[in-house]
């Protein structure tokens, strides 16, 4: 479960979980699009550390150990990960710790706990929100957001896999990053929520009632997270059930624990050594154990129905899923390497370009799955599933291309190589890795060995031949293996409101059930509840969270290597970093040329230079000739507003990523990509139409709170316009409208998407950003040159003005939802504010504190947070997963007077500013140092303009906050709101503020 947002940061691929985690942030520049990874079809199993030799141990490491009531297990350097672990093992209670070792500045810590749920209750995910809401040594009511305003986290979360609970933290710096562990170690072994109804209450569910003569409703927030999910929850929870499971399974001997990072290995064990010593041996490991499931003995069929909203066009909107367990017992290292192989290829064999709603196999449980589907129309379901099968059969018959395994392997030997985590930790990337055999009591260093198995496993391939190596597994695996799960969601517009209508009428009959006395007691209960909320935590529980103090802050801000120069009257952006020998490279196109009326276009034609074929290759040849020569391509555009400018700053990016010895490789496929695509192929094309509209449907539905921040953008500023028409409502519109006009206005489409690229792709608007060592830099220069010299000299069409906005209206979104995304927005520039670095820690402080406590926690909300983008100037609000509507508006216009009535001492206000400088320090690896050095050359934004946001930051003080309370009023009273809600909610709002809003239906 994810506590906050992770708006702007990605996890490794389908780690599929009940997550909450914050993750460092890059500066927000309102890109249209994330840098998307450059092989985004393929997750890795493996990670790799920064590299250093093995270290030698002294003997009082040795020694130390055993005077701390540890027994060593094993001890192995690991050469994947360059690092040296140790297995340890707690002799009183049976705790195994895994303390890695090597260069990495980037700690971690995780503890983990095997809870396998008994039923469908959900215990394990309300347990894993209540144990941060305060413990035994740190009394508050959510010390996790104490960590949040006031560490240098570079990672703070927890999640809930099926069978396992995790908890884990990371940062650079050495005095923080043992101030977190220690406060996660007081919350997993004692935490006050065992002994409290009101926090099981307020994360899980309760009733709520407001007045007796009102309904009673649901609130809580895992409820309002996992709303549609899971049943009614009338029969989920009891404080009794919550308290037997925490004794049961957060117990030490019940415990994975992993250290990882660049400090002490001893200080590591003394600080488990205060905690486990209080414990005694129990029976958890036992009564955790995951038994193997038996395969089934013939296939199996699930149809349900999913809401969509009433006048909707149902057409390619039935959903089907293939899913096979893969084998009745854990799969072995080179057995489940192999199937990482063909999972690639069959993924890439089975891509018809329809929608893909599941797909790849999933290693992390105990017993491997696979998966492949699409949304589909009604009457080709059956056909999907015959090609499906007929297409799998035929593989195993004939066997793979030998481009098509060549660039598989290669691609995923690159990915295991180069281990790029992004800003996932990679200890906590490793940890993942390893939980998933030691959790289920096997060897822990074996997922991290991949070497030997994977040169075996090329041998045979060598040696045998693919089909050799692939057509037994898909025959044992899929073929021949009756345990088959086809899951068939149908579309139902009238779904939401029977769901709806079903929940008030047992609530209905819940009340009437109820004496004037129950009535009173529940009302009674929900003021109580409510007021424990809303009450602000004694100064002195507050600090009894460690923190770091300002003196522990650098006063200057990070700085990346940068050398500007020229090739062929080019400039180029040199980033001279350690990338163990991989050159990233961004070749940056100027946007400004663009006519408006195109821009809808771009995400397609981004869209047909990767998926559509050259004049020598189709699309196939030329997907698997990059994944053999390199580390992936890709091509998305990029577009902020700047700070004093009317224009946006827009480009088009090409990035790419190769070994040194394959750079000439990289940049003859980057401009075979640009320029030798050809936009002739309208079957091909209307299926990127087809997958793009499902995919923004979906993004409606599951994350409408960045369809709605990108809606209020669009009415703010140019920059926001473009990146709306080209990733929100317009742009499904637009892929609406498309769709009926590409069988008629073929030739026209095609035309327009030449004209993007004669328009874009020149010589005059092009930049070269690339980031390596120095050697593979000074390499390079000749293919980079040679390159530009392919490049047409530039473009017949003149620099375009875009004047464009959403008229600045109030606006509802409807969707079939259960939950609701609020967003209000206003430009502070245009009331006269002009930008101070304190805005940011003003925010930060907002949303941690008035937000969380008023949205999130008494609100029921799953998150609700505030952003100023300082390059805009656009202040805006959002909540997610939201049962209110109205009411999280009045929270937001509460916002001024909640700042000028604000009280701070010395240590709120220092942990505030700590915070903030955390998100200015985020921890980046090479690749993201340069791309993030390129955009601030884009921006315009100096070294200088960094060092004096840092020290307004730095000096940030009440007064700065009151002087902000008055800039609050604007969005009170002119702001902007966007939400994306039921249609329920929003008659409800119109019935309490006649035409507040113009309404859209979107689905």
């Amino acid at each position: 479960m994810l506590r906050a947002a992770l708006r702007r940061s990605s996890l490794p691929a389908r780690l599929h979980s009940h997550r909450r985690s914050f993750l460092r942030q890059h500066p927000r520049l309102i890109p249209t699009a994330e840098p998307p990874p450059l092989n985004a079809h393929f997750r890795p199993l493996f990670t790799r550390s920064v590299a250093t030799s093995a270290p030698q141990s002294s003997p009082d490491v040795y020694d130390a150990p055993e005077k701390l009531g540890f027994d060593k297990v094993s001890e192995q350097f690991i050469e994947e990960c360059k690092s040296t672990l140790v297995l340890f093992k707690h002799k009183k209670t049976g705790a195994q710790v895994m303390s890695v070792s090597n260069d990495d500045e980037n700690k971690v810590f995780g503890i983990v706990f095997r809870t396998p749920p008994k039923d469908s209750t959900g215990i394990p995910h309300i347990l894993e929100h209540s144990v941060l809401c305060g413990s035994r040594k740190y009394p508050l009511k959510d010390p996790f957001v104490q960590l949040l305003k006031g560490s240098l986290h570079t990672f703070l979360g927890a999640f809930t896999h099926p069978d396992r609970t995790f908890y884990t933290v990371a940062s650079t710096n050495a005095k923080d990053f043992y101030n977190l562990v220690d406060v996660y170690l007081d919350a997993v072994f004692f935490p006050k929520c065992v002994e409290d109804i009101q926090t099981f209450q307020q994360e899980g569910w309760h009733h709520e009632l407001n007045d007796p003569s009102e309904d009673i409703t649901y609130k809580g927030v895992v409820f309002n997270e996992m709303k549609g999910v899971y049943s009614q929850p009338h029969d989920i929870l009891s404080k009794s059930a919550q308290q037997e499971f925490h004794l049961k399974f957060y117990h030490p001997s019940n415990a994975r624990i992993w250290f990882y990072g660049d400090d002490d290995p001893i200080e590591r064990l003394r600080i488990l050594s205060e905690y486990l010593d209080m414990f005694d041996v129990s029976t958890a490991p036992e009564e955790s154990i995951v038994k193997l499931q038996k395969l089934f003995l013939k296939p199996v069929r699930i149809v349900k129905k999913y809401p969509v909203t009433e006048g909707g066009v149902l057409k390619k909107k039935h959903m089907v899923c293939l899913n096979w367990l893969i084998s009745d017992e854990p799969l072995d290292m080179e057995s489940k390497l192999a199937l990482l192989f063909l999972d690639h290829l069959l993924l890439g064999s089975l891509n018809s370009g329809e929608c893909n709603v599941g797909g790849g196999a999933e290693y992390e449980l105990l017993q491997t799955q696979f998966s492949i589907g699409w949304c589909v129309s009604k009457e080709n379901i059956k056909r999907v599933e015959d090609l499906v099968m007929d297409t799998i059969k035929s593989l195993a018959e004939t066997g793979f291309d030998t481009d098509a395994v060549e660039a598989s392997m290669n691609t995923v030997e690159f990915s295991l190589r180069e281990n790029n985590t992004g800003s996932f930790p990679r200890g906590l990337a490793l940890m993942l890795q390893s939980i998933g055999k030691w959790i289920y009591d096997m060897d822990p260093f074996e997922p991290l060995k991949y070497q030997k198995p994977l040169l075996a496993l090329k041998a045979r391939i060598a040696e045998e031949g693919n089909k050799a190596v692939f057509s037994p597994l898909i025959e044992k695996y899929i073929l021949n293996n009756p345990h088959r799960v086809t899951i068939e969601m149908q579309p139902d517009a009238e779904k939401a409101s029977c769901d709806e209508a079903s929940e008030k009428t047992f609530l209905d009959e819940l009340k009437a059930n109820m004496t004037e006395a129950d009535l009173a007691k529940l009302d009674h209960a929900t003021r109580q509840l409510r007021l424990r909320q809303e009450t602000p935590d004694p100064p002195e529980a507050l600090k009894s969270v460690p923190s770091l103090s300002l003196q522990d802050i650098p006063k200057k801000p990070i700085q990346i290597p940068i050398k500007i120069g020229d090739i062929n009257g080019v400039k180029v952006l040199q980033h001279d970093l350690f990338t163990n020998d991989v050159l990233y490279s961004e070749v940056v196109f100027d946007m400004s040329s663009l006519k408006q009326e195109l821009v809808p276009l771009v995400p397609l034609f981004c869209q047909s230079l990767m998926g559509t074929g050259t004049k020598d290759m189709d699309f196939v040849q030329l997907n698997q000739l990059i994944g053999r020569k390199t580390g992936g391509i890709s091509v998305y555009p990029f577009t902020s507003s700047v700070r004093g400018k009317a224009d946006p700053c827009s480009h088009m990016i090409v990035r790419g990523k190769a070994m040194s010895g394959h750079t000439e490789d990289l940049f003859n496929l980057i401009n075979h990509i640009i320029q030798g695509v050809q936009f002739t192929d309208q079957k091909r094309f209307k299926r990127f139409i087809s997958m793009s509209k499902a995919r923004m449907e979906y993004q409606l539905q599951a994350s409408g709170h960045k369809i709605a921040a990108a809606r209020i953008e669009a009415k703010l500023n140019v920059a926001g316009w473009i990146g709306e028409q080209m990733g929100g409502v317009s742009y499904l519109e637009f892929l609406q409208s498309l769709e009926e006009k590409v069988n008629l206005n073929w030739n026209e489409i095609s035309s327009s998407l030449e004209e993007i690229r004669r328009t874009l792709f020149t010589k005059s608007g092009c930049l070269i950003n690339l980031t390596a060592d120095g050697k593979n830099l000074t390499n390079s220069e000749k293919h980079v040159g040679k390159f530009l010299d392919l490049l047409p000299t530039s473009s017949s069409a003149k620099s375009e003005i875009w004047n464009a906005q959403l008229p600045s209206t109030s606006e509802a979104i409807v969707i079939p939802t259960q939950v609701n995304y609020v967003g209000k927005a206003v430009n502070l520039y245009e009331t006269g504010y002009e930008f101070n670095g304190s805005a940011h820690v003003i925010s930060k402080h907002i949303s941690n504190t008035w937000l969380w406590d008023r949205v999130r926690v008494s609100g029921g909300a799953y998150e609700g947070y505030c952003d100023f983008d300082d390059h805009s100037g656009v202040f805006s609000f959002m909540s997610h997963c939201d049962p209110n509507l109205l009411k999280t508006l009045n929270v937001y216009d509460g916002t001024s007077d909640f700042l000028r009535e604000l009280e701070m001492d010395d240590d709120a206000l220092t942990k505030a500013i700590i915070g903030t400088i955390g998100d200015e320090d985020s921890y980046h690896l090479p690749d993201v140092k340069g791309y993030s050095s390129l955009v601030r050359y884009l921006m315009g934004i100096e070294e200088e303009e960094r060092q004096k946001r840092r020290e307004e930051i730095l000096s940030t003080s009440l007064a700065d906050f009151k002087e902000f309370a008055e800039r609050m009023k604007s969005i009170k009273d002119n702001g902007v709101v966007v939400v994306v809600a039921s249609a329920k909610d929003v008659d409800n709002a119109h019935k309490e503020r006649p035409n507040f809003f113009e309404i859209k239906k979107a689905l």
